[in-house]
């Protein structure tokens, strides 16, 4: 072995701490990296589970079509039926001649006020007077032979008590008499007839009242054989006014209620009247109910035959709601209305309508004041179809949505 001295340098190696330091930061971006697209990739895939839970949830919104409900109003107590009507005088009277013969003359023109059995005509009969005169003949006829008959029945009985006659005679004579009597007593009867007829050539007023029609003139023929009207007398210190109503208010319909009436003629006075009878029946043609009213016409403001309204004010039947017409839908040949239930689908349930009044019905069964019914429901509208209720929302702080639509 050599004895020479090795030589150990001072000099640092090529093998230090740099070469790990740069290795461990070439391993740290990839990580990084690495690290961040992870996060970006979740961060990625949790935002577009987010959209697309939203957009499930768009869909959906959209796909259950938005409606609006109705409004309910419950009875009020009451409601006014209003139906046209008639009015007519408390006594009418169309007069005709009960005799033969010719108008002598009249008295009364129409709009003339007469009282009771007041003349109003007078008719010229002579062939009545003719009869007349003869029937007062057979009567004296008639008694002269009645007297006769009853002297020589007592002469009879007289002779009869000396035997100069029979029984059988002086019966005879009994019979006869008995016979001239009954004479007597028709031919008094066909007088007082005749008397009677004889009256009737003076036409007269039955009632007081007015003169509403003249119908004749002098010189024209009149009597059962040419019957027509001499006069029209009306008594109008009352007035009688007729309605029908409707069958559905038959029942709510009591004798004594009180009715407001109104006339064109007078479009700022209202008359009032009270129910005192009614017909007991249905007209068939027409399925209501004749209903008479009654008032006072003391002056005279009232013509018979005008048209009136009359207006009743009559309970609503129990249990009954308002709804708008609009929520009405015709499904199999009945009206029905759409209901949202709790769950917000729906329910299509049939109605028994009492009054339609235009721009609303008067519903008495099927649905509740508490009901959620659609208003202007859509003809697609199937029973069970989920809906979504429009909240309709008054316009508050700024941002808020306005009256009618939906918060996002």
């Amino acid at each position: 072995m050599s004895n020479e001295p090795i030589w150990i340098s001072d000099q640092p190696t090529q093998v230090s701490g740099t070469a790990p330091l740069t290795m461990g930061r070439r391993m740290l971006w990839p990580t990084l990296g690495a690290l961040m697209a992870v996060t970006l990739g979740a961060c990625g895939i949790a935002l577009r589970w987010r959209e697309e839970a939203r957009l499930a949830e768009w869909t959906q919104r959209q796909a259950a079509p938005t409606v609006q409900l109705a409004t309910i109003k419950t009875a009020s107590g009451g409601e006014a039926l209003v139906l046209p009507g008639e009015i007519k005088a408390f006594n009418e009277a169309q007069i005709r001649a009960r005799v033969n013969g010719y108008l002598k003359s009249w008295k009364y023109d129409i709009g003339a006020r007469v009282k009771a059995d007041a003349v109003l005509a007078t008719i010229d009969a002579p062939e009545l007077d003719q009869q007349y005169e003869q029937a007062k003949s057979e009567l004296g006829k008639a008694e002269a032979q009645a007297r006769l008959a009853k002297l020589t029945s007592q002469r009879w009985a007289a002779l009869r008590a000396s035997s100069a006659v029979s029984q059988q005679s002086v019966d005879e004579k009994g019979g006869e008499v008995d016979t001239r009597v009954a004479d007597v007593a028709a031919a008094r009867a066909n007088m007082d007839r005749l008397k009677a007829l004889k009256s009737f050539t003076s036409i007269t007023a039955p009632f007081a009242g007015i003169v509403t029609a003249r119908k004749v003139d002098v010189g024209v023929l009149v009597g059962p054989g040419n019957p027509i009207e001499l006069f029209d007398i009306a008594d109008i210190h009352q007035m009688r006014v007729y309605v029908r109503v409707p069958q559905s208010f038959v029942n709510r319909i009591k004798q004594g209620m009180t009715a407001t009436l109104k006339l064109s003629q007078y479009p700022d006075r209202n008359f009032n009247a009270s129910v005192v009878a009614t017909s007991e029946a249905i007209a068939g043609s027409s399925r209501t109910l004749l209903v008479q009213l009654l008032m006072d016409n003391s002056d005279g403001a009232l013509l018979p035959g005008s048209f009136t309204e009359v207006h009743f004010q009559i309970p609503e039947a129990p249990n009954v709601i308002r709804i708008p017409a609009t929520a009405l839908l015709f499904r199999r040949n009945e009206l029905r209305v759409a209901t949202v239930r709790t769950d917000n689908t729906v329910s299509l349930e049939k109605i028994s309508v009492d009054r339609d009044l235009g721009t609303e019905v008067l519903v008495t069964s099927g649905v509740k004041a508490t009901d959620k019914i659609i208003d202007y429901p859509s003809e697609f509208l199937r029973d069970g179809d989920v809906v979504e209720i429009s909240q309709p929302m008054v316009k508050g702080a700024e941002g808020s949505p306005a009256r009618g639509e939906r918060r996002k």
